[in-house]
């Protein structure tokens, strides 16, 4: 448990320290911030440990005038963080930014010698290894024999009275910091959060110091390092649209797991893909979009499922969906593409709605499932029915009832919940025939030149589930290899999995359902006509093999992350595991109509063997 020494334990006269040693130190980090320091050693401390005093920037003057407290950092030891710059605690840039911090104001910097919250070098190491087989930080101490938290602050207090600051403002998010000092007799005027310094390396540490001790920490705010803002009239081309998205791997994959909690995507995400442009992918030029092709989406939505699969299948529709409007009649467009603005709309057609006509526009009715990017969206694209006709209505989101139904096993961040309406009046404008939405002679090619105006859009839609399938399987193989590679310590001696021949046949099995998913894939892309090709549709005898590339390339993806699961011990099953979650992920893919594979097979049977396909959709 955690170390709290309560007045009632201290002694009646808990002794002074003294200043043993002052030294002015010049101080320079590795990004090029520099500094000086008065650094001071004492006499006399509680735990008999060589704990170090940093006085920076004005300190004296604020003592002297005694109108503001000093702020101060209570830092404990952490020789691979602010060393070696380890990613897995955020402790080295923690210490880099209170620096600044404390010279901006004047204050001081508590080096305290308690490596591990106490625990030490050597047996922090040994939680890291119990950390890669599953457990958090606080449970792997436990597992140990060690308390969750073994510092003790007495110290501190000591050395702060010593310079006389009794009075400070705490530079911290631990609560229990804060408790200590109180208890030991200083007064903190203010508690200051620190930076939140989250790394996909440490994303589970940062959660766990939240959720186990109080931590104060926004980590759906919380800066990993974005990729600058996309510019947007400026297309980046088919490589630099990947690079962009590739960039944001690590922040998804940090933040999966808060996905999943929140059963929608944090904003912090929807604001880094709204930065990198990814919803600008399809849409034409004309209304602020790259007009880049089909490949180019695919791919991108397969590179963002080695981030967080959830992410990949949100971003993938709402980037299509921004494309549909495009091919809306003008006025619409310039309703919703108003300023240079990037519709985020849901789409969803289970089941059809009905509609009737009133004056001025039409009256719709219907309860419809399965509206992915809704928890982001704007709008909604809604599939109604007149006198057996279909038809698509626009309708901001602020009018419909949002249902919170989307309670799954997989997918969960996608927030994908259901929307109903009763009798909702919807502008004439704002209805459009399906057959003629859907056209190579859609409004919107009357408007645009981009190619991939006029391609079915049927097109796109297969690619999604595909893609992050293939994605998140390329990101399971990497967990699996790392799993393998890591050494565990057993029965005295360490050792790891990837020795063992029967682990070395799992991983090439797996290896090699990944290369097959990658093959099919391709195999599957290049049949689309090429970026800025026209592009009015595959013809007959090249749909079968396209759908048929894709369902394969998704079954192979699955096999993949089946074999890498099965391999990687019991630690796996935790739900906070990545290979977990995208097991779980990769399954829901799998039944999704895009990839059910019976109808794929047979309509792929037929076009393979000459004869009509029966699917008109297909």
């Amino acid at each position: 448990m955690t170390a709290v020494v309560h007045p009632a334990a201290l002694p009646a006269d808990l002794r002074a320290a003294t200043i043993r040693t002052r030294v002015t130190v010049p101080l320079r980090f590795p990004d090029g911030y520099s500094t000086s320091a008065e650094v001071m050693t004492f006499h006399g401390l509680a735990d008999g440990r060589e704990h170090l005093l940093l006085a920076l920037g004005g300190w004296e003057q604020v003592l002297l005038d005694g109108a503001a407290a000093p702020l101060v950092r209570v830092h404990s030891e952490c020789m691979t963080g602010d060393v070696f710059g380890s990613e897995r605690c955020d402790c080295g840039p923690q210490l880099r930014e209170a620096v600044e911090d404390i010279t901006a104001t004047g204050g001081f910097l508590l080096y305290l010698r308690q490596e591990g919250r106490g625990i030490g070098l050597y047996s922090k190491l040994d939680a890291y290894a119990l950390q890669d087989q599953g457990l958090d930080t606080y449970d792997a101490n436990l597992a140990l024999g060690h308390g969750e938290d073994e510092r003790d602050y007495a110290a501190a207090a000591q050395m702060l009275r010593a310079v006389g600051a009794a009075r400070v403002r705490l530079l911290s998010n631990n609560p229990d910091k804060a408790a200590q000092l109180t208890a030991l007799g200083i007064d903190i005027e203010e508690q200051v959060a620190t930076g939140v310094h989250l790394s996909e390396a440490n994303s589970r540490y940062l959660a766990a110091k939240r959720d186990r001790t109080g931590h104060t920490l926004q980590l759906s705010r919380a800066g990993v390092v974005r990729p600058a803002k996309a510019a947007a009239g400026k297309a980046p081309g088919h490589s630099g649209m990947l690079a962009r998205v590739d960039a944001l791997v690590p922040g998804l994959r940090a933040r999966a797991e808060e996905a999943e909690q929140l059963r929608r995507l944090p904003a912090v995400t929807v604001q880094e893909l709204q930065d990198a442009g990814v919803f600008r992918i399809l849409a034409p030029a004309g209304v602020g979009g790259y007009g880049l092709g089909a490949q180019s989406y695919g791919e991108a939505v397969r590179v963002l499922a080695r981030g967080c699969a959830s992410t990949a299948w949100t971003a993938g529709h709402l980037t299509e969906h921004a494309w549909m409007l495009a091919r809306w009649p003008r006025e619409v467009q310039e309703e919703v593409f108003a300023n240079g603005h990037m519709p985020l709309a849901a789409a969803t057609s289970a089941p059809v709605g009905s509609a009737r006509k009133v004056p001025g526009g039409y009256a719709i009715s219907g309860h419809w499932s399965f509206a992915s990017g809704v928890m982001h969206s704007q709008w909604a694209l809604l599939a109604v029915q007149l006198d057996g006709v279909r038809l698509q209505a626009l309708v901001p989101n602020a009018d419909l009832q949002l249902l919170d139904a989307w309670h799954t096993d997989g997918l969960r961040g996608t927030g994908s919940n259901d929307l109903r309406a009763d009798g909702l009046f919807v502008p004439g404008h704002r209805m459009m025939d399906w057959a003629q939405l859907t056209g190579p002679d859609n409004p919107g090619s009357l408007l645009h030149r981009d190619p991939l105006i006029h391609a079915p859009m049927t097109t796109l839609l297969n690619l999604v589930a595909p893609a992050v399938a293939v994605g998140s399987a390329e990101y399971a193989l990497d967990l699996f290899r790392h799993q393998l590679l890591m050494h565990k310590e057993r029965n005295g001696s360490f050792v790891r999995q990837a020795d063992s021949v029967l682990a070395q046949a799992r991983y090439a099995r797996a290896a090699g359902a990944v290369s097959t998913a990658q093959l099919h894939w391709q195999a599957a892309l290049s049949l689309l006509p090429s970026e800025g090709q026209a592009d009015a549709g595959l013809p007959e005898a090249q749909r079968a093999p396209f759908r048929l590339s894709l369902a394969l390339a998704a079954e192979a993806a699955q096999e993949a992350v089946r074999l890498a699961a099965g391999g990687s011990g019991g630690s796996m099953h935790r739900l906070s595991h990545p290979l977990q979650r995208i097991q779980r992920d990769v399954g829901v893919l799998l039944n999704h109509p895009t990839l059910g594979i019976d109808p794929i097979l047979e309509q792929a049977g037929r076009g393979l063997l000459g004869l009509e396909l029966t699917m008109r959709s297909f």
